[in-house]
């Protein structure tokens, strides 16, 4: 069964910037879209940004023009660089496929604020 570990959380002043990593344990992960995911205490998890096949990615609208998606496939691990941070961006950061697997990692505390 595969699965995920995610890093690079932490707390960060708005306007700061993060890099997250997911490596994902099993092999073949070159063949699956990836996706990061967030949920906001008390909220529900949603899609912030993904992949749609090996190049195109997609993102919230929230979001749209201050996270970039990439991955290594090398290394099995998927990053999700966050710029101009906000406030309303503090959540547990989790990857997955798209669509996602009924399986989590622990996921990564993002926590904006001054």
């Amino acid at each position: 069964q595969v699965q995920f570990v995610e890093s690079g959380g932490g707390l960060v002043q708005p306007g700061g910037s993060l890099t997250l990593s997911c490596t994902a344990s099993r092999s073949g992960f070159s063949a699956y879209a990836m996706a990061w995911y967030r949920q906001a205490p008390g909220k529900q998890r949603d899609m912030v940004a993904r992949f749609i096949g090996s190049y195109v990615t997609n993102y919230a609208d929230s979001v749209k023009g201050r996270f970039t998606i990439s991955r290594d496939n090398a290394k099995n691990t998927v990053y999700l660089q966050m710029n101009s941070l906000k406030p309303e961006d503090t959540a547990v950061y989790s990857c997955n496929r798209w669509p996602p697997l009924d399986v989590w990692g622990q996921g990564t505390l993002v926590t904006v604020s001054s």
